[in-house]
């Protein structure tokens, strides 16, 4: 088991209610992890590559990623970090609205982590977070990079 020591997660996400329901439950779940939003699939990938105003990110232990985003969606993105040598070890968990069978099988053809549609209640969504976040901080060994 590992000790719970905060990690970085990416949330890529252009809704700002279900950015400010995730904010909320890391928030309310008293763990210690820096959150870093970034709102499309053009800055998600800045942020990745440290371009432009992400020059300094830290390389994320985990990444939230929505599907439906403007410039490139979130399928493009979890292609591009799937296939990229330096990222693909970090665990993509694709929260979303859709629960389209298509969306499910494409996301883990891609090779994301976990597929978590998003509920529409406010306590369950804080809750799908917290047992995300819990998951991955608690339960799952991640590799340092």
């Amino acid at each position: 088991m590992n000790a719970t020591k905060p990690i970085e997660v990416l949330l890529v996400e252009d809704d700002p209610g279900d950015e400010l329901m995730t904010r909320e439950a890391f928030e309310d779940n008293k763990i210690g992890n820096t959150l870093h939003v970034v709102r499309d699939g053009e800055e998600a990938l800045d942020f990745l590559y440290r371009r432009g105003a992400h020059q300094d990110a830290p390389r994320p232990d985990l990444i939230l990623l929505d599907l439906n985003l403007p410039k490139y969606d979130g399928r493009q993105v979890l292609e591009r970090i799937k296939a990229d040598s330096d990222l693909t070890h970090i665990p993509v968990v694709v929260l979303t609205t859709s629960a389209a069978e298509e969306d499910i099988l494409r996301s883990y053809r891609l090779h994301a982590s976990a597929y978590v549609t998003k509920p529409v209640d406010l306590e369950q969504f804080i809750a799908a977070i917290r047992k995300i976040d819990d998951f991955f901080v608690t339960v799952v060994r991640l590799p340092r990079s």
